[in-house]
């Protein structure tokens, strides 16, 4: 594999420059170049391998931090002190269950999605996978392949190369016989074959390819915000932990296994370990949710990222409309007749072996019968917006877009005009200038137009729902298409979409990108948009602090695709768009995008839920751990009385907040939207505990006090943290109350059952104290009530300084940054393409 093959090298080489069509291998020497492991046999992963799940669940500060407190408890003090290990092992084991199944269905699915490379192999072309190429096979290309591996260019047939994920440079590249391609880059137009030099891990798709669909769990603001959380608790819990063991076994002289249990029992809640947990699962569960709907999510976060979006850019062919066209009429133009018109049709349909949508329409109504020798060919290219051919005897022909074709002013426009009002397509037939190349600069100009060519487009019978859906949840839809802008707008119009009588010419746009942004932000459809500028409009929308959305299907989106926050593609568009795209909608639905909204609003709304339960419980934990090392007293808690705190209140609450419905729009500023809440609350609930159990402690006297002091203690925290779920669970439902008077039943039974009594060490003694602590926690309650309203209003998830104008201000700098960040990355991946070539 070191040496790798020249393009004219050997029987089943390929071909060289100057040679003519090859068989490409033979079975022999295939089976051959097999044995001696020449063979694209890198494995391309969904997901994380079972072993490296077990081991990201497992192995993690936090669980080392439990498993050693849980082995202390085991050595030192009753079973039931030691719960809260058996707690964590359950926990880590649904992780691991959850990301097992999220893995199997993104295994499933990346399957069904995967690309099929076609190769020459004595003599036939067949589809093969990628991992059966082997070294020397000749693979066939044409517009919207990827180029799977290395290789150098045997037939070529105006062949056009996109490398921008190779170089970042845009503008596609002419490839010759004898040229090389780079794995990674694409077929934007043309078609040809090459000769594989590069394959399995030697090849720059190696890398790439398992980067484009890797399960991963990194990149989003929810997980980076919980990380970030996560460091500070750490910073907070250590200099605590180390003030209480000090004070428990020191200063308080208690018995040894008491004090340890005590100081356990205050260490373990300052650790939030299941809030990581439970991220993990309801991305996973989101993932198979959404893989059972036929969507591929090949980054985790772009479940997240999708939820986040304000404006879905939406290219019409494949999106708003079916990929399949009928031929509705053919107008003659000048002296061509009907017949004439056909036969010519019938011949260019004929020159492009792959042709598009359109095209294809052309072909099914007219089938060639002209036998016309073709002595060169052009396929469409959406910069060009026309395809064309030279017949021997015939002259050149075009077929293209109407308006790029014809002067202006020219009387066939109107009535074209007239025709994509109605919202239909409609291309040209035009004989070219004498000696004209298709191919040539100007090929255009002087054309004769020969007949109009009308074609109605299907539109998908959910798409007109999809745009109310994303228009009720006030995300904006822009309509950016390469077809003509009048026909844009009918399609957009006839879907209900509001501002689809204002299209926009994209030729139209002004240069400058503060005035391209504006345009953008006012109008909702635009057409003859050429790839570039979709690139360009993106870019300008995310300059004004928009999250961007770009779906499509076709080469010409490809570009956008790549720039936007999320790209979502067809199952059925070219491998480029679903090599670039976060989102693969396998059965090429558009209607399945709010389902991946809903369920990105699911996963970041109930998180923020959940991690506001957990970090109240860190904040007052620190804090009673800080009071108690300052009071010189025994620690209020025993870790059987946490866990039972910790299960009723939060982790069996948080599991079903975490899985429930939640349609909140996404907001940004996660940690800010979490602290603000979880401070002053956790401050609040820790000083109330305490201060039931420096009164209890002051009532209580004799053998048992410290036993009775713990359970008024016990039943203040459980109170005021049972309030807090009440306030975490708005908006009420059915099952929401349910759950949390449930909660209050379960720690009911405690306290009622002699034989719970006596498991947890609780009983309440007396009446004074128990009124006592219901009393403060009440008060506790309201004051809460006032906290999580005033932290609303004094720290809003978007600070209030941020005027328009400074969010503008905010957003280029952001969108400068964004864009700095992927020249810099593609910069980075084309030094490491050339080291590798």
């Amino acid at each position: 594999m070191t040496d790798g093959v020249k393009a004219d090298e050997g029987p089943g080489g390929g071909v060289g420059a100057g040679g003519g069509v090859a068989a490409g291998l033979s079975a022999a020497e295939v089976a051959e170049r097999v044995g001696r492991g020449e063979v694209n046999d890198v494995p391309v992963r969904s997901s994380r391998s079972l072993t490296e799940i077990v081991r990201a669940n497992v192995f993690t500060r936090f669980n080392a931090i439990i498993g050693v407190l849980w082995l202390i408890m085991l050595a030192v003090a009753p079973f039931q002190d030691s719960l809260f290990g058996y707690v964590i092992v359950a926990n880590t084991a649904i992780g691991i269950f959850q990301e097992w199944r999220a893995k199997r269905t993104l295994d499933s699915l990346a399957v069904i999605s995967e690309a099929k490379p076609t190769v020459r192999r004595d003599g036939r072309s067949r589809e093969i996978s990628a991992s059966e190429l082997v070294l020397g096979d000749l693979v066939e290309i044409g517009p919207g392949d990827k180029i799977p591996v290395d290789g150098e260019v045997a037939e070529a047939e105006s062949l056009e190369i996109d490398e921008s994920l190779l170089t970042g440079e845009a503008d596609p590249v002419v490839k010759h016989p004898g040229d090389p391609v780079m794995s990674g880059s694409f077929v934007v137009a043309g078609g040809g074959a090459f000769t594989a030099t590069k394959v399995g891990r030697e090849a720059y798709a190696a890398r790439l390819a398992e980067e484009a669909s890797r399960f991963t769990l990194v990149s989003s603001e929810l997980r980076s915000g919980i990380s970030t959380i996560l460091k500070y608790v750490t910073w907070a819990m250590v200099p605590a932990a180390i003030g209480l063991v000090v004070s428990q076994l020191v200063v308080e002289e208690n018995s040894f296994k008491d004090a340890v249990a005590r100081t356990v029992g205050g260490i373990v809640p300052m650790v939030p370990e299941g809030l990581v947990l439970l991220t993990s699962v309801a991305f996973a569960i989101g993932v198979i949710r959404l893989g059972r709907k036929q969507c591929l999510v090949q980054e985790l976060p772009a479940i997240e990222g999708l939820a986040r979006v304000d404006t879905v850019c939406l290219d019409k062919t494949g999106t708003l409309t079916e990929g399949g066209m009928d031929v509705s009429r053919l107008t003659p133009l000048g002296t061509y007749d009907e017949e004439r018109a056909a036969t010519v049709l019938g011949a260019l349909g004929a020159s492009d072996p792959r042709p598009n949508a359109s095209l294809q329409a052309v072909i099914d109504a007219y089938p060639d019968t002209s036998g016309w020798r073709v002595e060169q060919a052009q396929p469409f290219s959406s910069a060009r917006k026309y395809s064309g051919a030279v017949f021997a005897g015939h002259g050149g022909w075009l077929l293209g877009a109407p308006d790029v074709l014809l002067p202006a002013g020219h009387p066939a426009l109107a009535e074209t005009e007239e025709l994509n009002r109605q919202g239909l397509r409609v291309l040209l037939l035009a004989k070219a200038s004498e000696g004209a190349a298709p191919d040539a600069q100007g090929a255009a100009d002087g054309a004769d137009p020969a007949a109009l060519v009308v074609l109605e487009q299907r539109l998908r019978p959910d798409a007109a729902e999809t745009l109310r859906y994303f228009e009720e949840q006030h995300v904006a839809a822009k309509v950016i298409s390469g077809d003509n802008a009048v026909a844009v707008g009918a399609v957009a119009a006839k879907l209900g979409l509001p501002g689809a009588d204002s299209a926009v010419d994209a030729r139209e746009l002004p240069k400058d990108p503060a005035e391209l942004a504006s345009a953008i932000e006012e109008h909702t459809v635009f057409g003859r948009v050429t790839p570039q500028q979709k690139r360009e409009m993106v870019a300008a929308l995310q300059s004004r602090g928009h999250t961007v959305a770009m779906t499509g299907d076709g080469v010409n989106d490809v570009l956008a695709l790549k720039d936007a926050e999320i790209g979502v593609s067809m199952g059925s568009g070219s491998e480029a768009t679903r090599a670039v795209a976060q989102i693969v909608l396998l059965n090429n639905s558009f209607a399945t995008l709010p389902s991946v909204v809903a369920e990105g609003r699911r996963v970041i709304g109930n998180i923020t839920r959940v991690a506001t339960l957990f970090l109240i419980k860190t904040v007052y934990s620190v804090l009673l751990a800080i009071l108690v090392v300052c009071s010189q007293v025994e620690y209020p808690f025993l870790p059987r009385h946490l866990t039972l705190l910790s299960t009723l209140t939060i982790g069996v609450p948080a599991f079903f907040l975490a899985l429930a419905p939640n349609k909140e729009r996404a907001r940004p500023h996660f940690v800010r939207r979490v602290m603000r809440y979880a401070i002053p609350c956790g401050v609040v609930a820790g000083a109330a505990t305490f201060l039931a159990y420096l009164i209890a402690r002051a009532h209580y006297s004799g053998h048992g006090a410290l036993d009775a002091e713990t359970s008024v203690a016990t039943l203040t925290l459980f109170l005021i943290s049972l309030w807090v779920l009440a306030i975490v669970a708005r908006p009420y439902t059915w099952w929401r109350i349910l759950l949390v008077v449930a909660m209050g039943l379960g720690f009911l039974l405690v306290l009622t059952v002699p034989w719970l009594q006596k498991f947890f060490a609780l009983k309440l003694v007396g009446t004074t104290m128990p009124w006592t602590g219901v009393l403060i926690a009440v008060i506790a309650s309201v004051v809460l009530e006032f906290v999580w309203r005033w932290a609303g209003r004094r720290f809003p998830s978007e600070p209030a300084a941020q005027t328009p104008a400074r969010k503008r201000k905010l957003a280029r700098r952001g969108g400068a940054t964004r864009a700095g960040s992927r020249k810099a990355g593609r910069a980075e991946e084309a030094r490491k393409a050339g080291k590798d070539a």
